[in-house]
């Protein structure tokens, strides 16, 4: 069955995501004169209703769930939760982990894992934590990625590849937005890389969100930037008021990051969906690949919605990258981008 089942409402973006003051947005460079056009990935219009923003879909015991969570602005962390819903009815099937968000989730077999950041009242976010279960119902509730000292965690997204299993996961250092890796056997106990860290610290702009894939040789990395500086001003744009935007980057080592010569980020936002296309994950229903993004103006509005290429995921990834064409590097053992001649 297609994903039929969700109307549009408005939902209530808690807290700012790599947010700069308005004045200090720059006007857009001079695109890239070696981009080619964007693969075809068509927005479907509808739009999912309450306050919720990152989410993963996936598909478990044959269904396609949406695992999300609930992180409102005005309450309480004891009052933000993880939840599950399916997406052919539109029901949710499972609530748990309070005081937890930022959520996202991988399917090992019968195994359901959920990876969330724990929130509290007085020193916003604490460590990623992973969820498990085999039967939506019982959970069981081990720490994953422990913070460094003063350090905040946020997003986190895992894949598998030909060594285990890859996070990335989100931090506020050294640069906030930033990422970096992390290694498991068992989805279980995790290592991080070192000397790995998807953070701009020559530039400082912001690398955030990231949803992470493998298809060999290539890892594939989508994840939220800005428009106003650094590849950001590499890009074209639909909107003039667009700041916040989501690219495609690929790597064979989890250093060297080539990102996507295309004309437009992978995700920017059209009219209607504010300032914003970000928080992005993604996964393949029926041979055909979509892309949940949040949308708003990461202050006061904001929704979920869908975008779908009509191919497997493998291919979607693979269509953002021609041969031959130049590409912006990220180096991220050096923190910087390396830029081709214009």
């Amino acid at each position: 069955m297609r994903l039929k089942s969700v109307i549009c409402m408005i939902l209530c973006i808690v807290e700012a995501v790599f947010l700069v003051p308005a004045h200090s947005i720059a006007a857009p460079s001079i695109p890239n004169p070696h981009a080619v056009p964007n693969p075809p990935l068509v927005k479907i219009p509808f739009a999912f209703p309450g306050p919720r923003m990152e989410n993963t879909p996936v598909v478990y015991a044959g269904k396609p769930l949406l695992v999300q969570n609930v992180r409102p602005s005005n309450v309480k962390a004891k009052d933000f939760y993880l939840f599950i819903q399916d997406m052919r009815t539109g029901d949710e099937i499972t609530r748990f982990g309070e005081s937890f968000s930022f959520v996202s989730a991988f399917v090992n077999g019968n195994e359901m894992n959920v990876f969330g950041t724990e929130n509290t009242d007085d020193d916003w976010t604490h460590d990623i934590y992973r969820f498990t279960t085999k039967d939506l119902k019982t959970w069981e509730k081990k720490l994953a990625i422990p913070r460094k000292p003063g350090e905040h965690l946020f997003n986190a997204n895992v894949c598998k590849d030909d060594q285990g299993y890859v996070m990335a996961f989100e931090s506020n250092a050294p640069v906030q937005w930033s990422f970096r890796f992390a290694r498991s056997q068992d989805l279980a106990a995790w290592t991080e890389v070192e000397g790995i860290n998807f953070s701009d610290t020559t530039e400082k702009t912001a690398c955030a969100n990231p949803t992470i894939r493998y298809f060999a040789p290539y890892y594939y990395v989508m994840y939220g930037a800005w428009r106003w500086a650094g590849p950001g001003l590499w890009y074209a744009y639909r909107l003039p008021e667009t700041k916040y935007v989501t690219f495609v980057a690929r790597s064979k080592d989890l250093t060297s990051w080539e990102l996507s010569p295309t004309q437009y980020p992978m995700l920017d936002p059209v009219e209607g969906e504010g300032i914003n296309n970000t928080d992005a994950d993604l996964f393949e229903w029926e041979g055909n690949t979509y892309v949940f993004y949040a949308t708003g103006d990461q202050q006061t509005w904001g929704t979920i919605r869908v975008a779908m290429y009509a191919g497997p995921l493998k291919q979607f990834f693979e269509s953002y990258f021609p041969e031959n064409v130049p590409m912006i590097v990220f180096n991220a053992r050096e923190g910087k981008y390396i830029y081709p001649e214009k």
